[in-house]
């Protein structure tokens, strides 16, 4: 499972020319499900995220964390993460997971941030053609991938 983590000062999804969901200050996280990943998988991510620290305290050090903030996720499914480029110039998603796989996974990590920020969190529609905005602030951008936690 993979996550890119943007820090942004407002993120929002469209979708059919409405908008979804918005946050104001906190991270749009694209989230990509492979196929062996597990709800372990999704533990370790979400706890991991919940902690990082990555937003600046009163001396302008990235000392706090999301909840030390009060801030917020927009949580955005993306197979595209897995992409492999390595033949040719389409790129193949056989390693990202089915829906029957992602969905429920996506499900989960929805509600476990949720549990751990103790506040709803914001989504895209899993599958949707969906437009992304965000302004990201910094720019700080981490990506973590839970098959590289050691």
């Amino acid at each position: 499972m993979r996550f890119v983590i943007q820090r942004v000062s407002e993120a929002s999804v469209t979708i059919d020319n409405t908008i979804h969901s918005s946050i104001q200050a906190g991270l749009l996280i694209l989230m990509g499900v492979e196929e062996l990943d597990t709800t372990e998988d999704a533990d370790w991510l979400c706890q991991k995220l919940i902690g990082l620290r990555i937003f600046s305290d009163t001396e302008h050090k990235m000392n706090l964390s999301l909840k030390d903030m009060n801030g917020d996720i927009l949580l955005v499914s993306q197979f595209t993460l897995f992409a492999s480029t390595k033949k040719g110039n389409r790129p193949s998603f056989i390693k990202s997971a089915k829906p029957d796989i992602a969905i429920p996974l996506y499900e989960y990590c929805i509600q476990q941030l949720s549990l751990m920020l103790e506040k709803p969190i914001k989504t895209g529609v899993f599958g949707a053609d969906m437009k992304v905005s965000l302004i990201n602030d910094g720019p700080v951008t981490i990506i973590m991938d839970s098959k590289n936690k050691e």
